[in-house]
């Protein structure tokens, strides 16, 4: 049985447990409702609950700042894209994208109520209740302690990256966890983190019967990326290495391979978040936490058009005549787009070289959209004036061909779909181990690992070229006596050609390290676009000798703001700017007041408070 369709049986079985009507049998005093799960298939059970809050949907006890693909903190607050589709939509998720977080904010609360009161609860209840099981071997207790603290340290690092070092410590013997101060020594989190990693690859097997469960090399992943957060170096190399010489994992020959839907838990997956639609109610099993991010206009209209790509990230994917990245001048001159163009006015795509990746996240007017048709610009778009000309992240959605089979068939949020999130996969292991060899001066190393994530890139391009011979200067209208059905069916489309002018090469050499270093931030903000990572890595690079090739990560932020904003959201954004004090959140104002005297909040908020 699917790891996560068993939590429909799990909730029956809680309930069934909990229940205290007359009409069901009552225990004898004293004894607790525990008893039910003191064998292994009760710790089964609820390490399955566990499991279920990963996701971060928890039946909507928490809302979309509890998703553990971390679109707004870690994309929407980033250079990659912009949260909200029109200034109106949301005023705390909106504030984080203008860097301006009070303490009220609700995804914040959102995400430490998942971590704390839902993912480490449910963890420590698996290990308290563990320690007093007597029905098990010491081989199934050791494993399930193991998953407990992989779980355990997933939900504490999530809540590291957004909160930083303000986090209560809780482990399951701890009496009265609303007693724990969230104030801890330099390296203390981390330690407790790594902690848990550790014991979790001592005692994991290399692989897994249940998809969705995670292996040791899935906790030395995690573990290495903790590590990097503190670019420790020198101790996230050795779990990486063994990583990559296990040969368990490769890259997909394709690399949207890693957002199909039929293409979830494949060989270059190292730990993915299971998602299930149809099952439940409102597909509850799926990731809830993405629910506003799809297409919003039109035909192809969903909800909630949030999380749209930036002008800066497609600037990005631009290259030179060797398929190389253009680094410092990318950003120079905007790739061409069609803002301030209605969907029934010409436009002509951009003919510049560039990186194939571009199309498989960015889905930009004249440029085939999956299977939905060619992107027709204005009318796809939520409010194009306020939040660009670009459609949500591509790399959650789904194939129309899949709509109500592998996307859900109940509920308001109708883009929730089967795809897994590729929390870990064998590109994080390689281009980190190339980041590794970059500070350390191996520049042979890093060229190697990097090459090997951008000769993949290649593999597959977007086929669909829009005839501009044929349509002189236009992409929509087709012309006169066409319908919206051109777009699936051809129309002026040659469907064996590629989209749009893709070249992408290799480094020959790296003149030194930090040229090295640049190669290896660059090809990770291109492999991992839009996927949750991107802020909290400008964060930690902030404190290389060199920064991000040579800028803070102020300078970064300020420039995309600059060059992104003022051109069509000034009148509400050209005031943001970005200090070192934004570069966490604040611990929520009523977690603070619920546990007076307890939790401290973050210095660079006191005054709030």
């Amino acid at each position: 049985m699917h790891l996560f369709k068993r939590f429909v049986l799990l909730t029956l079985i809680i309930v069934i447990s909990s229940c205290s009507d007359d009409f069901l049998t009552k225990e004898p005093p004293g004894i607790d409702s525990e008893n039910y799960f003191t064998d292994a298939k009760g710790i089964n059970a609820l390490l399955i609950g566990t499991y279920a809050m990963v996701q971060g949907s928890s039946l909507w006890e928490v809302s979309w700042g509890a998703s553990i693909q971390n679109w707004t903190f870690g994309s929407g607050a980033s250079d990659d894209a912009y949260i909200t589709p029109e200034f109106t939509s949301s005023g705390d998720v909106h504030d984080i994208e203008l860097w301006d977080v009070r303490v009220t904010n609700t995804y914040c609360e959102d995400k430490w109520q998942w971590a704390f009161g839902l993912g480490v609860f449910r963890a420590n209840d698996v290990l308290r209740i563990l320690a007093k099981t007597t029905d098990i071997t010491q081989e199934e207790a050791a494993e399930f302690e193991a998953e407990a603290r992989f779980l355990r340290a997933l939900f504490y690092f999530e809540a590291w990256l957004v909160f930083g070092d303000y986090i209560p410590l809780i482990n399951e013997n701890v009496k009265d966890a609303a007693m724990v101060s969230n104030v801890n020594e330099a390296g203390e989190v981390l330690q407790f983190i790594i902690n848990d990693l550790q014991f979790a690859w001592e005692n994991l097997p290399d692989s897994q019967e249940d998809v969705g469960r995670p292996t040791k090399y899935a906790a030395m992943a995690l573990a290495a990326r903790s590590y990097l957060e503190e670019l420790e170096y020198a101790k996230a190399k050795p779990l990486l290495d063994e990583i990559i010489a296990s040969g368990k994992y490769a890259l997909m020959p394709n690399f949207f391979d890693n957002f199909r839907i039929e293409k979830n838990n494949n060989i270059e997956s190292i730990f993915e978040i299971q998602a299930n639609v149809n099952d439940i109610n409102e597909s509850l099993n799926a990731e809830m936490g993405i629910g506003l991010n799809w297409p919003h206009g039109g035909d192809i209209g969903m909800c909630c058009g949030f999380h749209q790509t930036s002008q800066n990230l497609a600037n990005a994917y631009k290259v030179d005549e060797q398929g190389l990245p253009l680094f410092e001048n990318f950003g120079d001159t905007d790739l061409k787009n069609d803002q301030g163009l209605r969907s029934d006015e010409r436009f002509t795509t951009a003919n510049d070289l560039l990186d194939p990746r571009i199309d498989w996240t960015i889905s930009r007017r004249g440029i085939p959209f999956l299977d939905w048709g060619i992107n027709r610009g204005y009318d796809w778009v939520r409010r194009q004036p306020d939040g660009g000309p670009y459609l949500p992240a591509i790399k959650t959605f789904f194939y129309k061909y899949q709509r109500y089979t592998l996307s859900t068939t109940t509920g308001w949020m109708t883009g929730i779909n089967a795809n897994n999130y590729r929390y870990l996969r064998y590109a994080h292991v390689l281009l980190w181990r190339a980041e590794v060899a970059a500070a350390e001066g191996d520049l042979a190393t890093a060229l190697d690992f990097v090459n090997q994530v951008r000769e993949r890139a290649v593999n597959e391009v977007v086929m669909g070229k829009v005839l501009i011979d044929s349509l002189p200067q236009s992409v929509y209208p087709w012309g006169e006596g066409t319908t919206d059905d051109d777009y699936q069916t051809g129309g002026d489309v040659d469907w064996e050609q590629p989209a749009a002018n893709y070249k992408i090469g290799l480094y020959s050499s790296f003149a030194n390290a930090d040229e090295a270093m640049r190669a290896v931030q660059w090809e990770q903000r291109l492999e991992f676009a839009t996927e949750g990572r991107r802020f909290f890595d400008l964060r930690r690079w902030d404190n290389l000798p060199n920064k991000i090739g040579g800028q803070s990560m102020a300078e970064v932020l300020n420039r995309f703001k600059d060059g992104d904003f003022e051109s069509r959201q000034s009148y509400q954004l050209q005031n943001a700017e970005f200090t070192n004090d934004d570069k966490y959140m604040p611990v929520p104002k009523d977690q603070i007041e619920m546990q007076k005297g307890v939790l401290q909040q973050r210095p660079e908020y006191i005054d709030e408070d």
